[in-house]
């Protein structure tokens, strides 16, 4: 049923692009950025429950914070798409039992953060309005969350950040944006106008978002998880990222899938941490 969805709404979109291309790409690009999920269920809300909570602000967007106190270095967690902070439950466990000082992020459109639509950018922004509170000494993201994460790496240069740890993390946007065009069957007109969109959007094109690219520039020393079954982020992305993070430590896990939520990802990065 889902596909049978998939497929009319791409015929939609794909007939709109003949009547304007701006309405189309902008539909498209609409689509592509609003979550269907991330909201928080009642037990991950009681997980949640034991962290401090505050919220603070960007471009009048909240952005809500869950903190878990520590000692030791301070840590941000960005999750991914359609997730929210409470995917982090096993590894903030594992942490804070280490007396790590733990701040995990709701990305923008998720969980309890505001705004209705998601991109890498503004998530980036999203961490660094809390980098600037926590000064934080290590970066971990889970898919679009380590692209983000990397962003704002790449943009800021924030010299206390030490490590930065990518979980299942994108390496191309441009292969991103071209396996949602796939999907939906998006002809030729949309796919070259939501370049041009994004280009008038955010002053660059689709192939300047490149978390390979901007890690070339980073001097902290980086970890890279990824599954060679992941059917959401191909393998190829992690070993991209690996060849240009001149730092940097690659891990294969098989059977973990997309999520890599598994206690011998938080024994890898308990270990990396310590090191």
């Amino acid at each position: 049923m889902e596909k049978i969805v998939v497929k009319i709404v791409g015929w939609y979109i794909n007939i709109s692009s003949y009547v304007s291309k701006s309405y189309a790409a902008n539909k498209a690009l609409s689509l592509f950025g609003t979550p269907r999920r991330g909201y928080i269920t009642n037990e991950q809300s009681d997980f949640l429950d034991t962290a401090f909570k505050e919220e603070f602000e960007y471009d009048k967007l909240p952005i809500m914070t869950y903190r878990w106190v520590g000692k030791r270095q301070t840590i941000i967690l960005a999750h991914g798409w359609e997730s929210n902070s409470a995917r982090w439950k096993n590894l903030i466990n594992h942490l804070n039992k280490k007396d790590f000082n733990i701040i995990a992020i709701d990305a923008p459109a998720h969980g309890k953060s505001g705004g209705k639509l998601f991109n890498a950018i503004m998530y980036s922004e999203f961490i660094n309005v809390i980098a600037k509170r926590y000064q934080p000494d290590i970066l971990i993201g889970h898919s679009v969350g380590g692209m983000a994460s990397v962003l704002f790496q790449h943009k800021y240069q924030i010299p206390k950040v030490k490590k930065i740890i990518l979980l299942g993390a994108p390496s191309e946007f441009t292969d991103v944006l071209q396996r949602y065009s796939d999907m939906l069957g998006y002809n030729e007109r949309i796919r070259n106008q939501i370049k041009l969109t994004i280009i008038n959007t955010f002053g660059k094109a689709p192939e300047d978002f490149s978390t390979a690219k901007f890690l070339k520039d980073i001097s902290s020393q980086g970890l890279i998880i990824h599954d060679c079954e992941d059917d959401v982020i191909p393998y190829d992305d992690a070993v991209s990222i690996n060849q240009n993070f001149k730092n940097s430590k690659l891990i294969t896990t098989k059977g973990l899938g997309h999520s890599l939520n598994d206690e011998s990802v938080a024994n890898h990065i308990y270990e990396f941490l310590e090191n």
